[in-house]
Parts: C-alpha cells; structure tokens; sequence
C-alpha cells in the first residue's frame, strides 16, 4: 500500500507507468481527497484503477465524517468520485469499538471494500491498548467484513504500536499478534527501510506492507527481490 500525499496527475501516472505493477493499494492519505480540484481527483482514481490498483481514502477523512454526523454524505461523495474501497479507523477521535464494528458494516453494504486500521496516532493513547485488545479488535473488525487489518504506524513509523521510539520493530510482539491472528490478512505499515527489510526477512517478500512513500516504490521492490545488500542472499 502506497501513500499519494498529494501527487499530481501527470506525475502520478509517470510514477503507475513504471512502478503500478508493484503496488495493490494507493491511499490517498488523510483528508487530500478533498483539498484537490475533484476532477483532478476523478482522474486520478480511474488512473490508478487503470492500474489494477485499489485506491481508498484515508482514514482520517472517514473519522472526520463520522464525528460531524455525515457517514452517508461521506459515502455517496466516494462513490462519487469513484472510490471502491475506504479506510475506516479511529486513529485521531474516539469511537466505540460497537460503532466502529456498525461503521464497517454499513460501508460493506454501502458497496465499499473496508480497510481497518487498529491502533492510535497518539502514542500515549496507543499503549492503553493491551495486546490481547488489539488482537480482539483485529478479530472483530475482520468478522464484520474488513479484507484487511491495518496495524497502526503512522507516516514516521516511531514510537506507536509495534515500532519503538527509534522505529525498530518489538518482534516480541508481533510474534504474539501472528501466534493469535492471520497474519495474511494483516497490513503492516512500514514507511521505513529497516522496517520494511525486517518484515520481508521474518515473513517473506511477499508481506503486506503499508504507507510505502511514492519515492521508495522502487527501492522496496528491490529489497523483495533480494536485489539490495539488506536482503541479497537472505530470501
């Protein structure tokens, strides 16, 4: 999953012509879907799914909906501009876990693929949650419907959830959310190089990794293929 901070057209689909085979997901990140001129936006999701990739809206965006009381307003305008999939997550408001489980469910029949993301950005907030929660939560957002579960790193990938405060990986703890939960159905933000190196070592060069920049499309290709120091011979 890569994340589209604002990209322009043109340079976005220069980047698809030589990088879109490698990616599955494109976020458009927290509420930029709707700063840009929306026919810019329109052509940009129809060029992504030229791509065969799944672009999504960001899950600040859904949050922000959710708070002002306009989910629906907030679906049709996906639909609108051609979205079939949205991010639902309550990484920066507070949500009851019920109504986030309700939340996923109604954008299911709403016709959206539903991507969850489990965790906060606030990293005092996000160690109230125990491990054994966030694997309950996991299980439950998977069972009303969500295709993937994201785990919560934030765009810096420090500091939060299952990276320290230098940003290196708490193997401990991922080795007990995989001994408890399917790890196929996980989606492990990992901005970082190191972070990205230590999950293609530990689970493969085919893992699920998010919130990879535009800029390391490329470079993250390469760690996958054992073509760079970091995994040459390792996989």
């Amino acid at each position: 999953m890569v994340l589209d901070k604002g990209l322009g057209l043109e340079t976005a689909e220069s980047l698809m012509n030589i990088s879109g085979d490698y990616v599955d997901y494109l976020k458009f990140g927290w509420g930029t879907s709707i700063v840009h001129e929306q026919d810019i936006i329109k052509d940009k999701v129809a060029m992504y799914k030229s791509h065969n990739i799944t672009p999504y809206t960001g899950g600040t965006l859904f949050e922000l909906a959710y708070m002002n009381d306009k989910l629906e307003e907030f679906f049709q305008e996906a639909h609108d501009l051609g979205f079939e999939a949205i991010e639902v997550s309550d990484g920066s408001t507070t949500i009851s876990h019920d109504k986030k489980l309700e939340c996923i469910e109604s954008a299911k029949k709403d016709g959206f693929e539903v991507l969850s993301e489990v965790g906060k950005k606030d990293p005092g907030l996000d160690k109230e949650l125990s491990l054994d929660e966030r694997i309950e939560y996991m299980q439950n957002e998977l069972e009303a419907g969500s295709s993937l579960i994201i785990v919560e790193a934030r765009e810096g990938g420090k500091n939060i959830g299952i990276y320290d405060k230098a940003g290196n990986a708490k193997e401990d703890e991922i080795d007990y959310i995989l001994d408890n939960f399917d790890g196929n159905k996980i989606l492990w933000e990992a901005p970082n190089k190191d972070q990205q190196v230590f999950f293609i070592l530990k689970l493969g060069n085919d893992v699920n990794l998010g919130n990879v920049s535009t800029d390391d499309i490329t470079s993250l290709e390469t760690l996958r293929r054992g073509l760079r120091g970091d995994t040459v011979g390792k996989i």
